[in-house]
């Protein structure tokens, strides 16, 4: 490795310095050499002039990005962290449905089996996300704009061939296809494709292929599998 030295040529005070240009030289040797006035010599090259203002803003720059970079590789151990104590506690079944609930329940069912058998999934699956996402309420719309019984974004929607994202057939439809995308995506990872779902397949990317350390993503992935063991329950009594 080449020899490094720095030669900083100050003429006045540190004051005055911080307003200076700054110059990088590259000797024949390989030595680097940072002045704060031109520098002369054949065996010298220019590599670059900043000014110190420009420096500071690099530098801090730099550091952010490193801040970033740790943050996002502890988020990643905390990911894998959360996902493995929610393997544990998400097989406790919920509540099972009752109420006015049962009633709209029933109302989709058919609409519910019809869209699971025609992406290859479990109607139970189907019917867990619906809970966990909309109660079974056709007309639901969250803050951020999701709709319908599976709430779906407009994007999604308009993604898997969705017109009417209001209309249960085809929102349950929409919503089933993307469950079939995610799950293939994920190699039927069911928490996996749960976490995209919530989050978008493109964060469960970001984090290695763990679930999001978001407590809303954590959350949902956990509600939904206890509706789905409530769900199977209920299939074999």
């Amino acid at each position: 490795m080449a020899a490094f030295s720095a030669i900083w040529l100050m003429a006045g005070a540190f004051a005055s310095f911080a307003a200076a240009d700054v110059f990088k030289y590259v000797d024949t040797d390989g030595n680097i050499y940072f002045s704060d006035e031109p520098l002369a010599g054949e065996h010298l090259r220019l590599e670059w002039k900043r000014t110190s203002k420009r420096l500071v803003a690099d530098n801090k720059k730099q550091s952010e990005a490193v801040r970033q970079r740790q943050q996002e590789a502890m988020a990643q151990v905390k990911a894998r962290l959360d996902a493995r104590s929610l393997s544990v506690s998400a097989a406790r079944p919920s509540a099972p449905v009752s109420g006015s609930m049962s009633v709209r329940r029933a109302r989709y069912r058919d609409l519910i089996e019809d869209s699971a058998a025609r992406y290859g999934l479990s109607p139970a699956l189907v019917h867990a996300v619906i809970r966990t996402e909309s109660a079974y309420q056709a007309n639901a719309l969250s803050n951020a704009g999701a709709c319908g019984l599976m709430q779906l974004m407009p994007q999604t929607a308009t993604r898997f061939g969705v017109r009417n994202i209001w209309d249960p057939e085809e929102n349950i439809r929409g919503g089933s296809a993307y469950l079939r995308f995610l799950l293939d995506l994920f190699d039927g990872d069911l928490r996996l494709a749960l976490a995209g779902y919530n989050a978008g397949e493109n964060a469960v990317k970001k984090y290695d292929y763990q679930i999001p350390p978001y407590r809303e993503t954590q959350d949902y992935v956990q509600r939904v599998l206890r509706h789905l063991a409530t769900e199977r329950l209920a299939h074999r009594s």
